[in-house]
């Protein structure tokens, strides 16, 4: 089998930010899917609105928004709900690492 990988990447520093037609090409996904997540409240940006800004954290929110979409079929209601449990997962995890327990 001859398959082709290809690979991309984008690597962001503590202080760099993104602009939303930016942040949609980095995600891989078009403005509109961005400003879906945005009213859904799936992202929120840290800097708002007229000028939105993103960070790495938004990226990977996003790119595991599009990972959940596509390993199981979800809808944004759906992934939604799966992100609160992923959430509640790290935050409980952490929480046992604090503790001196491994998570």
């Amino acid at each position: 089998m001859n398959a082709k990988l290809v690979v991309s990447g984008v690597c962001l520093g503590e202080q760099a930010w993104l602009e939303l037609d930016e942040f949609a090409r980095a995600c891989g996904v078009e403005v509109g899917f961005v400003r879906t997540l945005i009213d859904e409240g799936l992202v929120e940006p840290p800097v708002q609105a007229p000028q939105w800004r993103f960070g790495s954290d938004e990226l990977a929110r996003v790119r595991r928004i599009r990972r959940l979409q596509r390993d199981f079929e979800a809808n944004l209601q759906s992934v939604a709900v799966m992100l609160d449990l992923l959430d509640e997962i790290d935050r409980l995890r952490a929480e046992l690492r604090r503790a001196g327990l491994h998570g």
